[in-house]
């Protein structure tokens, strides 16, 4: 089933590299990147060679290069604690980092439901899912590559989390990431302070992800040099970026 699915996903997709962009939608400006998991080698990095936290796009970028490669996107990907341990599940190049955490408790991470992001990789094919923490529990995971958890869920199967309120007072600066049913992965994030409503709405109505992943608020950062981003900001704990190789 997974490798038809990604062959579906490559001829809908025709191979070709997605760029980030601006889009507008309900009086708030975003920065949209879309990829295609199967072509494109989307990863998760936390720590460096030596155990310390990365911290910034700037030393992941400066870690890769000792390979030849380099990002062609990244950012904050998920909730950590003030050591910079993710909150909850983090697993990195197949290795589990961090158990994933069913209780309950304050805060976003703990609005119910929460999920999480995952890539699988199998016999040279890669795909990529967010699902709630409880669907993610249920689902085999042999092939598992990367994954982070965070919370809330934005949209569960095409439905707005059901505690988001359209009129809530609460805005910030909100990046997540959603799952198209061809299997292209979206992240966002907004230029300036948005409702959780209006974030989700985003995701289900604009950029048409069934499910989607809050991953952070205000210390959400991006870099995209597409639009000449380099976000600065305070040091954070999991990074989501794609890797390309070094011209």
């Amino acid at each position: 089933m997974r490798l038809f699915l990604a062959a579906i996903f490559f001829l809908a997709a025709g191979g070709a590299n997605a760029a980030c962009e601006k889009r507008n939608f309900a009086d708030a400006t975003y920065a949209v990147c879309v990829f295609d998991p199967q072509t494109e080698d989307i990863r998760l990095f936390l720590n460096d060679a030596d155990g310390a936290p990365y911290g910034d796009f700037n030393a992941v970028n400066a870690a890769l290069a000792l390979r030849g490669e380099r990002l062609a996107f990244a950012m904050n990907a998920g909730m950590y604690h003030k050591d910079r341990t993710p909150v909850g599940l983090y697993v990195e190049a197949g290795a589990e980092q961090q158990r994933i955490s069913t209780r309950d408790g304050p805060g976003n991470f703990h609005m119910l439901p929460n999920g999480v992001f995952w890539i699988w990789a199998e016999d040279g094919h890669r795909g990529a899912h967010v699902r709630t923490t409880q669907v993610y529990l249920k689902a085999a995971h042999d092939a598992l590559a990367y994954a982070t958890q965070s919370g809330p869920m934005l949209v569960i199967d095409g439905e707005v989390h059901p505690r988001f309120l359209p009129q809530s007072d609460s805005f910030k600066r909100r990046n997540g990431v959603g799952v198209r049913e061809n299997g292209a992965v979206v992240f966002a994030i907004s230029d300036e302070p948005v409702r959780f409503y209006d974030f989700a709405r985003l995701f289900r109505d604009e950029l048409k992800t069934p499910n989607a992943l809050y991953l952070d608020g205000t210390i959400s950062r991006l870099y995209a040099p597409d639009l000449s981003r380099n976000d600065p900001g305070l040091a954070m704990g999991p990074i989501v970026g794609v890797v390309i190789a070094d011209e």
